[in-house]
């Protein structure tokens, strides 16, 4: 029987067929498979890390009944609450997300403990959802300590609280309203036996914002619950339940400490920090089409000093989400996101301007974001 001989040229061409093949099987897999698979939590203090750089944490405190949360790519969500606790008392449970320490947990590469004089911003963007049929608030909270303690609890916590459902209210009483970080607030404050506690109120819900930290931190400075050689040692963002609360998510969760200097200029230990700008325009230019789009985004400085490690916060509206980014990385894909500096375009100089884009996807009708923020200043749009 005469033996077949394979022709090299036939052999290349099965391989080269066979190589695309599993190149597009791997794609395929890629674009499919999620970026981190979803992890449950049903431990009373479970916790576990998220975007390699955020914690969460289920911290079921006030009840034995059940309590799950379930995290994602950019938050979490909770998939179980059982049971209710008086409305007139202390809340069930803080599920969260947080940057900084908490008992001794710390999220990776946290600059946190950080001294308030020290820090010239703390951008962060949050994105939540709510449901109706439970009593909890939504709540962020800021702590701060006289030292730079992670092992407990510090000795003041401020609360701002984005919603509130049910016969609740802050520990305390009201003592006014104020304007923070250009929203109006109700301000209460008070003591749990433990902490102080000085909590911002919003009138309406808040689905989605992004602000400034240091806004609040220095606002509770001035009312004298701080002190500048302070430390800030966590930001934390979740729910405080009292009844129910299945349903409730924090989609999208960012937190950063710039620690360049202080920022107010009656500040005896510096004149002020490079990286906090004295104004800026956007300007957000848009190519739209059925189902996707580009976003070409151009960041200039308005002020007389150069802007140095910019990151530009804003939300993306509903239905909208990142597929890539150049010239800057976009995290995390949806809600309230952040642009940070890649390395080659991390300074702004006075009077100029830095660019970046990204291809986004979207459902329904299309819309451009509202607001911006470089470095926790709000900048006008162009």
């Amino acid at each position: 029987m005469p033996r077949l001989r394979h022709h090299p040229r036939t052999l290349r061409a099965v391989s080269a067929a066979l190589l695309t093949t599993l190149a597009a099987l791997a794609a395929l897999l890629t674009a499919t498979a999620p970026a981190q698979a979803d992890t449950t939590i049903c431990e009373q203090y479970g916790s576990t890390v998220i975007q390699g750089r955020y914690v969460v944490q289920n911290n079921r405190w006030g009840t034995s009944a059940t309590q799950c949360v379930t995290s994602t790519d950019s938050g979490f969500r909770v998939t179980q609450a059982d049971g209710s606790v008086p409305t007139n008392g202390a809340p069930k449970s803080y599920p969260s997300v947080f940057n900084g320490c908490h008992y001794t947990n710390c999220s990776p590469g946290t600059a946190l403990p950080a001294r308030i004089s020290g820090i010239s911003s703390a951008p962060s963007s949050i994105s939540y959802s709510y449901v109706a049929d439970a009593v909890y608030n939504a709540s962020y909270d800021i702590w701060l300590d006289p030292t730079p303690r992670t092992d407990g609890v510090n000795r003041t916590e401020i609360m701002i609280w984005f919603n509130r459902v049910g016969p609740i209210q802050p520990i305390g009483s009201q003592v006014g309203t104020a304007t923070v970080a250009g929203r109006t607030w109700e301000v209460w404050s008070g003591g749990n036996g433990t902490n102080d506690v000085l909590s911002f109120v919003a009138p309406s819900a808040i689905s989605s914002w992004s602000f400034d930290v240091m806004d609040f931190v220095r606002a509770t400075v001035a009312r004298g619950m701080a002190g500048s050689d302070w430390y800030l040692t966590s930001v934390q963002a979740g729910f405080e339940p009292w009844q129910n609360g299945a349903g409730l998510a924090v989609n999208s969760f960012s937190s950063t400490v710039d620690t360049g200097g202080p920022q107010d200029p009656g500040d005896p230990n510096g004149p002020g920090d490079p990286g906090t700008p004295a104004g800026c325009t956007v300007s957000y230019a848009t190519n739209v089409w059925p189902g996707g789009f580009t976003a070409n985004v151009t960041v200039t400085n308005n002020g007389a000093a150069p802007v140095d490690g910019w990151r530009l916060a804003f939300t993306l509206p509903s239905g909208q989400s990142v597929v890539h980014a150049w010239n800057a990385s976009v995290t995390p894909s949806s809600g309230a996101v952040t642009a940070t500096a890649s390395a080659g375009n991390s300074q702004i100089a006075a009077g100029g301007s830095q660019s970046f884009g990204f291809q986004g996807a979207y459902s329904g009708s299309f819309a451009q974001p509202d607001a911006f923020q470089l470095n926790g200043t709000t900048c006008r749009t162009a």
